[in-house]
């Protein structure tokens, strides 16, 4: 497999953004978009919104595109972007792909179709194949999502060789929220060139130096400064700094996936913000329990945050 697809792509720290929601449950456009200029300004490369994070399998398709759209209205760089256009449904795949493409977006992460079970690597290729066809467009950078704990599907190896083989440039990467350390530095040794992005900032620095791109991770909504440090002493080579940072951030982030993660990081975004509509979320999640909330906020030092 030992074969060469680089392509320029989302590389670095990026965050996997929290969608801010209104009185009436509806992405706030306004709030959206400021958070994202202040996980830029706190050193994310880039920002991978309407993810697993960013609550996007509980909005409609409509609801995607129109906050995307509000993205580079409110001065969001539409390079820094990379969307989830992941649906169950192939024919939404493929509208929010375009559209990301219209928007200008770095590339697009994509979800497999996770509501059929057992379907094989030649359905997910199928699946995979029919979104870049139709999708028909040269600028397409495709980012596979790797989640199994969500989807219960498995991307192996071989499909994504797979895939790199039929569409070299196209499939561009992979997002791994898998957790397996062994399975992220094998992708790493096996695909030169190919985009790895580990789904947590624990595993950024041994990513970095694995050869991997970095992470795409939720409490980078938070941690986005450190993890930052963090990157660019490895980029210097100053490797025990970068120790040093790399367990000061895994501690953080430990502190924080002690509790359901979304609503967490909403509890900390409403006190760092002083804005209490942070702390909205769709159904079916739910807030933290005040005693929760309280704990969380007396174990995390919002100092060291953002």
């Amino acid at each position: 497999m030992d074969r060469d697809v680089s392509v320029a792509g989302p590389k670095g720290v990026l965050a996997a953004v929290l969608t801010p929601m209104d009185g009436d449950l509806r992405p706030d456009h306004a709030a959206f978009a400021v958070h994202c200029q202040r996980l830029l300004a706190a050193g994310c490369h880039g920002l991978s919104v309407f993810g697993t994070t960013g609550e996007a399998n509980s909005l409609s398709v409509d609801e995607r595109l129109a906050a995307l759209e509000a993205l580079p209205e409110g001065g969001v760089p539409a390079g820094t972007l990379l969307p989830g256009t992941g649906s169950c449904a192939l024919t939404d795949t493929v509208r929010l792909s375009r559209a990301a493409l219209v928007a200008g977006a770095s590339g697009v992460l994509v979800l497999p179709p996770f509501y059929y079970k057992n379907v094989g690597d030649d359905g997910l290729f199928r699946f995979f194949a029919e979104v870049i066809e139709r999708v028909g467009d040269d600028r397409l950078r495709l980012y596979l999502y790797h989640i199994p704990q969500m989807t219960n599907i498995h991307l192996g190896l071989p499909l994504i060789s797979r895939l790199i083989e039929a569409y070299p440039g196209v499939i561009a990467g992979t997002k791994d929220s898998s957790g397996d350390r062994e399975r992220i530095m094998t992708l790493c040794a096996e695909f030169p060139g190919f985009s790895v992005l580990a789904g947590t900032e624990t595993l950024l620095l041994e990513t970095l130096r694995s050869g991997g791109e970095g992470c795409i991770s939720a409490t980078v909504n938070v941690t986005s400064r450190l993890a930052r440090r963090v990157h660019d002493a490895h980029a210097s080579g100053l490797d025990d700094e970068a120790e040093v940072l790399q367990k000061r951030l895994s501690q953080l982030r430990g502190s924080i996936e002690a509790y359901p993660v979304i609503p967490a990081l909403k509890v900390l975004m409403a006190d760092l913000t002083g804005d209490e509509a942070w702390r909205n979320l769709r159904p079916p999640l739910s807030e933290l329990h005040e005693e929760q909330a309280k704990e969380l906020l007396s174990e995390v030092p919002l100092a060291e945050l953002l």
